[in-house]
């Protein structure tokens, strides 16, 4: 059940997307009196599951979900409708309109992906406010895995800044040191003092390679105890709201290193704790069962997060402000996916990676938020400068303007052979990682 939520989800925002980007050509195209052809979601080699006219446009859904397109007539697109191009242009065609024109016409998708996200993104402010854990709430600092350490971290650390620019959200830590192309300059509050260390940019890359990210840090939650569940956790004195904050003489205990180190290896021992209750230090001895339990349950909502609301004019700077912060951010993935030395390409992931993004349960604003984070993805992929992208066709027409010569059409017809080459294999690729990580991770 949780696989097909997952599955509807990606088709219905997929279906969304490739509608609102083919729409943007459609449209631009029609004001500019082109006529388009074919508008279709999906493609539809051979066939298409259904389809319909309307005036001078087949409206329709194709059966391979890999995309869909629009047909505009008299341009060498993915129909590579070379019979059209030979015959006498006409006056309603893509060829026969002014650079500019066609230019509009070719960034058009992009645009709309963008708003998109940005009404998205607005809408969500709007509604649902902003969700966030403030760093400044995390009182007992956080915990590192081995590879935040290797890097300078110690548990117990509280974050300060990055590149001298204070930390609010407890996410942008994770953030900032994944999305770099150059060393990163920390400091963190370690027992009452700033501590300041320089995390070289080849541990950085080291990190990300080996995916030691999912799992960097985590807030260290305190062992608070929220209910005394066994007479003899009673009987040693223990009460609901006691904070334990030493065990045998060891300061700075936490719910983790209670649960996961300290009592599994003192089964049916006798512990001392040092509890912290209504500002008092209280000594207490407490046995530790055949289990490794001390029978109490620990108190789960420590951490609150905060909530940013705003109001309906408020919401939509706030949403077009963040679609621009995650275009920024996801370019800058980009740029570290195409440098061969940090090995990112490995990360690419094709159909079931996208899908693993959705949640598993019905979620609205979670669909949303990924409909909207998706359909920037699209638009960014498309105004890359390859051949058979918008992008592509965009660069040419822009070569067009400025230098004034048009691209001959047989040069514009190997160059979309060439880019549909060059999408097949990153396709193949990126599907191929996630075929391979789901045997090897």
């Amino acid at each position: 059940m949780d696989v097909l939520i997952k599955v509807i989800q990606f088709f219905m925002s997929l279906s969304l997307l490739i509608a609102i980007h083919e729409f943007g050509h459609f449209i631009v195209a029609r004001m500019f009196k082109i006529r388009v052809e074919k508008f279709y979601i999906f493609f539809d080699p051979w066939f298409s599951l259904f389809k319909w006219k309307r005036g001078d446009t087949e409206y329709g859904v194709g059966w391979v979900p890999l995309g869909g397109y629009v047909k505009i007539a008299g341009m060498i697109d993915e129909s590579m409708d070379l019979e059209q191009m030979k015959a006498p242009v006409q006056p309603w065609e893509f060829r026969a309109k002014p650079a500019w024109q066609r230019f509009c016409v070719m960034v058009a998708g992009v645009v709309m992906n963008i708003l998109l996200a940005m009404f998205i993104y607005s809408g969500l402010r709007y509604v649902y406010g902003e969700s966030y854990m403030a760093n400044e709430d995390v009182k007992w600092g956080y915990e590192f895995n081995a590879a935040a350490e290797r890097m300078g971290f110690r548990d117990g650390d509280k974050f300060v800044s990055v590149d001298g620019e204070t930390l609010d959200d407890v996410n942008d830590m994770r953030s900032r040191l994944l999305l770099t192309e150059s060393d990163r300059h920390i400091v963190v509050e370690r027992d009452g003092e700033q501590v300041a260390f320089t995390i070289p940019f080849e541990q950085l890359l080291e990190m990300r390679r080996n995916r030691e990210y999912e799992d960097l840090y985590m807030i260290r939650m305190p062992f608070i105890i929220d209910e005394v569940a066994s007479d003899s956790a009673a009987a040693a004195g223990l009460q609901s709201g006691d904070e334990i904050v030493a065990c045998n003489g060891q300061e700075g205990v936490t719910a983790a290193m209670m649960t996961m180190d300290i009592l599994p290896a003192h089964k049916g021992d006798t512990l001392s704790l040092r509890v912290l209750r209504a500002g008092e230090n209280i000594t207490l001895q407490v046995p530790v069962n055949d289990e490794g339990k001390i029978g109490v349950q620990l108190k789960g909502d420590v951490f609150e997060p905060r909530t940013r609301s705003f109001t309906f004019l408020q919401a939509i700077p706030a949403g077009i402000s963040l679609a621009i912060d995650t275009v920024a951010d996801y370019w800058e993935q980009l740029k570290l996916i195409f440098q061969p030395k940090t090995k990112m390409y490995e990360e690419l992931g094709g159909f079931i990676a996208i899908g693993n993004i959705f949640p598993s349960e019905w979620d609205w604003m979670q669909f949303w938020s990924m409909t909207a984070f998706l359909s920037i993805v699209l638009g960014v992929m498309n105004i890359l400068p390859i051949p058979g992208l918008d992008g592509g066709h965009a660069l040419f027409t822009l070569w067009e303007i400025v230098t004034g010569r048009k691209p001959s059409d047989r040069f514009l017809e190997i160059m979309q052979y060439i880019g549909l080459a060059i999408l097949l294999v990153l396709v193949v690729y990126a599907n191929a990682n996630d075929i391979i990580r789901l045997f090897t991770r």
